[in-house]
C-alpha cells in the first residue's frame, strides 16, 4: 500500500472533473460611462484658489494605492493611515481572510492526502474459557490482558474531481474575503475623507454664521440709535432683534453636526471621542485634485472590490455544481492496516504477532430519495443567482462610475454660480449698509440684503464641499487603486495548484 500511494494519487489527480468549469464574466462592452461624451475640462471659479480650479477627465488614468494623498492634506492623510491600521472592520475582514486561507489549508490536507491514523492500545479482559460445553486450553485462563497497536491508511479517489471542486470552493472563498478586505479598506479611507471635508464645511458654515450675526448685531445697535432720534420704528427694532435671534438658532444644529461628525471620525480611527485629539480642518487645507482618473469601463470589472467579490461568489456556486453532480457517482476508498496483536507487551513487536489488511470499497448512491438530485438542481439555481447579483452588482458600478462623473461635471458649474451669486450679494449688502446709515433705503432692504448674502455664503460652502466629496466617489467608484499595493495574489485559476497559503 505504501508503495501505491503516489501512483494512486496521481491517478486520482488526473481524473475527470465533472460540473461546469469556470470562466470570468465578460466586462460590459462599452466605451464611456455617461449618457453623453464628458467635456474635455469643467467649469472653474477663479476667485476660489485651492477648490474653484478646473477638473479635466483623463481617460485610462490609472490610480495610485495611496488615492487619498491627491487632496495634499498631510492631516488627512495621517488619519487615514490611523484608520486603516486601527480600524475593527478592516481587523476583522483581515481575520476573515486569513480564516479561509487555514481553511483552504485544512480542507487540502484533508482532501488530497491519504488518513493516516497510528494507534496503541491495552484492554484487561475476562472471559469464559467454556465453549459448547468444553474448556479451551489454548487462552490457559479466562483473564488475560490484549495488546494492540496498528497503522491504520484510507484514501478515497477522487474520480470525478468532487474533492477539487471543493476545494475550488475553498479557493473562491479566500478570493471573496480578500475583496472584501479591500473593499473595507476601500470604505474606511472613503469614509474619513468625507468626514473630515464635512467637519471643515461645518467649521466654515459656523464662521460664516458668527460673521453674519455680529454684523446684524452692529445693525441692531444702529438701528437702536436711530430709533431714538426718530430715524427707525420700534418694529424695526424688533425685526432686527428677530433676525439676530434666527441666526443665532442656526449655530446649535451646526455644532451638533459639526460634534457627530468628529465623533464619526473618531471612530473610523479605532478609537473613543473622549481619547482622540482631532485635528481642526478648513475648507482651504484640501486641494481639489485637477486631472482625474476615467478608467477604461473594460477594466472596471477587475478594478472594482465589490464586483471582485461577487464574482468570487459566482465561482463558488460554479464549483458547487461539480460537488453536487460528484455526489451521484461511485465513490472509492483504499484503507491498509499494519500492527501487531499480542497478549504479551514484551512480545507484542514479534514478527509472529503481525495483523494486516488491505482492501477497496465502492459506494454508489443508489437511492436517496431523490436528494441528491434536487442538492444538484439547488447549485444550479444558486449559481443562476449568484450570477445574477453579479450582473446587478456590474450595473450598481457602472452607474456609480456615472453618476459620480456627472456630479464632478455640475458640482463646477454650481460653484461658478454660487460664487457669483455670494459676491454680487456681498456687493448688494455693502451698498445698502452705506444707505441704510444715511437714511436712503428702508430696514426691509437692509434685511433683505443680509438674508440673500448669508444664504448665498452657505450655499457656496456646500458648492465647494460637493466638489471635494464628489472628487473622493469617483475615486471610490473606481475601485481606489488597491491594485497598485504590493500584496500576496490568492489563487485566482481553477486548475489546483499545490501550494498552501501563507500568513
Amino acid at each position: 500500500m505504501r508503495n501505491l500511494i503516489i501512483p494512486i494519487f496521481c491517478i486520482a489527480m488526473a481524473g475527470c472533473m465533472v460540473g461546469p468549469n469556470y470562466h470570468r464574466p465578460v466586462a460590459p462592452r462599452t466605451k464611456q460611462y455617461t449618457e453623453t461624451a464628458l467635456p474635455s475640462k469643467t467649469a472653474h471659479s477663479p476667485s476660489l484658489q485651492n477648490t474653484g480650479n478646473s477638473q479635466y477627465f483623463v481617460n485610462g488614468r490609472d490610480i495610485p494605492a495611496e488615492w487619498w494623498r491627491v487632496f495634499h492634506c498631510k492631516e488627512l492623510n495621517d488619519l487615514i493611515c490611523a484608520g486603516l491600521a486601527n480600524n475593527p472592520t478592516v481587523h476583522a475582514a483581515n481575520a476573515s481572510l486569513l480564516q479561509a486561507k487555514e481553511n483552504w489549508n485544512a480542507a487540502f490536507g484533508t482532501l488530497f492526502f491519504p488518513s493516516v491514523d497510528a494507534q496503541i492500545n491495552g484492554v484487561r479482559r475476562r472471559q469464559t474459557n467454556s465453549i459448547a460445553g468444553t474448556v479451551n486450553p489454548a487462552l490457559g485462563s479466562n483473564i488475560f490482558t490484549l495488546f494492540n497497536s496498528s497503522v491504520n491508511v484510507s484514501y478515497t479517489l477522487d474520480l470525478f474531481g468532487g474533492a477539487r471542486r471543493q476545494l475550488e470552493i475553498y479557493s473562491a472563498e479566500v478570493d471573496y474575503q480578500k475583496f472584501q478586505l479591500e473593499a473595507a479598506k476601500l470604505t474606511i479611507a472613503t469614509n474619513i475623507v468625507t468626514t473630515a471635508i464635512a467637519i471643515a464645511s461645518l467649521e466654515a458654515q459656523i464662521l460664516a454664521t458668527e460673521n453674519i450675526i455680529h454684523s446684524q448685531e452692529a445693525h441692531l445697535e444702529i438701528t437702536k440709535k436711530q430709533l431714538k432720534l426718530g430715524g427707525a420704528s420700534g418694529i424695526d427694532v424688533l425685526t432686527q432683534q428677530t433676525q439676530v435671534a434666527q441666526s443665532r438658532a442656526l449655530l446649535p444644529p451646526l455644532k451638533l453636526s459639526l460634534a457627530k461628525s468628529r465623533d464619526a471620525l473618531a471612530a473610523l480611527i479605532g478609537k473613543v471621542p473622549s481619547e482622540c485629539h482631532l485635528p481642526k480642518f478648513a475648507l482651504n487645507q484640501f486641494i481639489l485634485p485637477t486631472r482625474l482618473p476615467v478608467s477604461l469601463p473594460s477594466k472596471l470589472v477587475n478594478q472594482r472590490p465589490d464586483i471582485r467579490a461577487q464574482e468570487a461568489l459566482v465561482h463558488a456556486a460554479s464549483a458547487q455544481i461539480g460537488v453536487a453532480t460528484a455526489n451521484l457517482l461511485p465513490n472509492v476508498t483504499l484503507s491498509d492496516s499494519y500492527g501487531w496483536n499480542s497478549n504479551n507487551l514484551a512480545k507484542l513487536f514479534s514478527p509472529t504477532n503481525v495483523i494486516w489488511n488491505y482492501g477497496a470499497a465502492i459506494l454508489q448512491p443508489i437511492f436517496k430519495g431523490g436528494a441528491l438530485f434536487a442538492q444538484r438542481r439547488a447549485a444550479v439555481a444558486g449559481f443562476q443567482q449568484a450570477a445574477a447579483y453579479y450582473r446587478q452588482t456590474v450595473l450598481s458600478a457602472f452607474q456609480n462610475v456615472a453618476d459620480s462623473l456627472e456630479a464632478l461635471k455640475n458640482d463646477a458649474i454650481a460653484l461658478d454660480a454660487e460664487r457669483k451669486a455670494e459676491l454680487a450679494a456681498q456687493k448688494t449688502l455693502a451698498i445698502t449698509e452705506k444707505q441704510y446709515k444715511l437714511g436712503g433705503v428702508s430696514y426691509l432692504s437692509l434685511l433683505n440684503a443680509q438674508q440673500q448674502y448669508q444664504q448665498s455664503t452657505i450655499n457656496r460652502i456646500q458648492a465647494q464641499t460637493a466638489r471635494l466629496t464628489d472628487s473622493a466617489a469617483l475615486y471610490q467608484a473606481l475601485g481606489g487603486g488597491w491594485w497598485n499595493r504590493n500584496f500576496e495574489n490568492p489563487k485566482q485559476t481553477v486548475t489546483i495548484t499545490f501550494r498552501r497559503f501563507s500568513r
